[in-house]
């Protein structure tokens, strides 16, 4: 009887001991405290590195507005002065700051400012879960972290696709009316006087005047200073001819009868005209006196880009096309002395209307210009019906530096050309169902023109 009483004991003993869970968690913990560890010691760090980053952030940021609002030759030793008064020194600490005046602004410039800090922390507790941070200073392995800030000048250009010169004294450098069909795609326009739009802003995104800008643009911008003539300084380019130039004897007029124009045989232009081209340099063709087509006709300049001078006379399209064949590229430029001569591409008939489809070159001493008026002719520079008669379809610069042009139809990119069309005039009627279609900021670059632009006053402000 003792001893089941003994066994009966032990078995009681082993069952309490069976059912009896109090333990178990120091068992759990043991097994899971290196993962607990190896969490809070992540979490912490990370929270570390999102504080320091989030101060070194608010240190690039203020150091960008400062160097954006001196705008100055030391705007880089104002940056870094702002960043250490948040306690980064550039050179201390492993402590680096780059500045720059030459960051990419929204509208496509590169003019804004930025201001980027780097920095590295020490590793602590998250090398229990094997991480080993980006490299490794005086013995430790350390964190690289970083900020970037971007701002906007109080001032910065804005590219025109349109500059009213307005060297007249034209009350609107820029005016509309009615209802014209304009996408200028966000594209700027500018008037060294006023601009007043009635019936349509243009499309653009900026209208821009010296004096008051009524309407002109998504966002009309009055008293901007004036922008000097750009191009004024291509005019030393023009060829001239190596003997006589054109005279009244050799520069041969039209003559009109009725509604039809005429002109000497020697000055009519149709099927191909083939320019003397190079890959290497452009070459320069002359033409004395009004050109008038009498088909249309094809501009080959043998794989090359050419300049075509009209010295002393016009481009009659008489109703037809003139074009530059695939491939081919040249700048028109009208020249010549001043007096009774027509200087501009014209188109005489009644309704037929012609095309002017050309393309400019995208290299040389006058990549990306199209057409060019001599700056010091004063007379028979105005062109009465661009668009309609004669249609433009043109890749490149427009310059007529001292006409008054009145929009009435489309222009639009040459067939054989960038979408790139920009214009300066004296300045710019437009009316009717005139159209400016869409100009790629982006493309004038690759068509080889630099666009004018505008300082305009704003605020700075981040971008990034």
């Amino acid at each position: 009887m003792r001893s089941f009483g003994i066994i009966s004991s032990i078995v009681a003993l082993v069952d309490r001991l069976r059912s009896d869970e109090r333990g178990a968690v120091s068992v759990i913990m043991g097994v899971l405290i290196i993962p607990l560890v190896g969490a809070l010691a992540v979490g912490f760090e990370v929270s570390n590195w999102f504080l320091t980053t989030r101060g070194m952030q608010n240190a690039a940021d203020t150091a960008a507005i400062a160097a954006a609002t001196n705008a100055g030759a030391n705007y880089a030793v104002e940056a870094k002065a702002v960043a250490a008064q948040y306690g980064f020194i550039d050179g201390t600490n492993n402590i680096s700051i780059a500045v720059s005046n030459t960051a990419a602004c929204p509208n496509g410039t590169n003019t804004c400012y930025s201001v980027s800090i780097t920095g590295f922390v020490p590793l602590l507790l998250s090398q229990v879960v094997g991480f080993r941070g980006d490299t490794t200073l005086n013995g430790a392995l350390q964190k690289r972290i970083s900020s970037v800030a971007v701002a906007t000048p109080a001032t910065q250009p804005q590219n025109l696709c349109m500059l009213a010169l307005a060297g007249s004294g034209v009350a609107q450098g820029i005016r509309t009316n009615g209802a014209p069909v304009a996408n200028m795609n966000g594209c700027n326009v500018m008037s060294n006087t006023g601009a007043q739009c009635n019936g349509s802003n243009l499309g653009a995104g900026f209208g821009f005047a010296h004096g008051t800008s009524s309407n002109c643009g998504v966002t009309p911008v009055s008293n901007v200073p004036v922008v000097t003539d750009p191009y004024a300084s291509l005019a030393v380019n023009i060829p001239r001819y190596s003997s006589s130039p054109c005279t009244a004897a050799n520069s041969y007029q039209e003559t009109s009868h009725g509604n039809s124009y005429s002109v000497d045989s020697h000055n009519q232009l149709s099927g191909s005209l083939n320019l003397s081209g190079s890959t290497n340099s452009i070459s320069n063709n002359f033409l004395c006196g009004d050109q008038l087509l009498t088909a249309d006709t094809v501009i080959n300049t043998n794989g090359g880009p050419a300049v075509l001078v009209i010295e002393n006379g016009q481009l009659d399209l008489n109703g037809h096309t003139l074009r530059t064949s695939t491939g081919s590229a040249v700048t028109l430029v009208f020249s010549g002395t001043s007096g009774a001569y027509k200087h501009a591409p014209t188109d005489n008939t009644n309704g037929s209307g012609g095309v002017l489809d050309i393309a400019g070159p995208k290299t040389g001493p006058w990549s990306g210009v199209a057409i060019y008026q001599d700056p010091s002719l004063t007379s028979g520079l105005d062109v009465a019906a661009a668009g309609n008669s004669p249609t433009w379809r043109i890749s490149g610069l427009v310059y007529m530096p001292h006409a008054s042009v009145t929009l009435k139809g489309a222009i639009d990119k040459s067939n054989a050309g960038e979408s790139c069309v920009v214009m300066v005039a004296d300045n710019f009627q437009i009316s009717g169902t005139a159209g400016i279609l869409q100009t790629d900021i982006g493309r004038c670059a690759q068509a080889g023109l630099t666009m004018p632009n505008a300082t305009a006053p704003s605020r700075t402000a981040l971008v990034q």
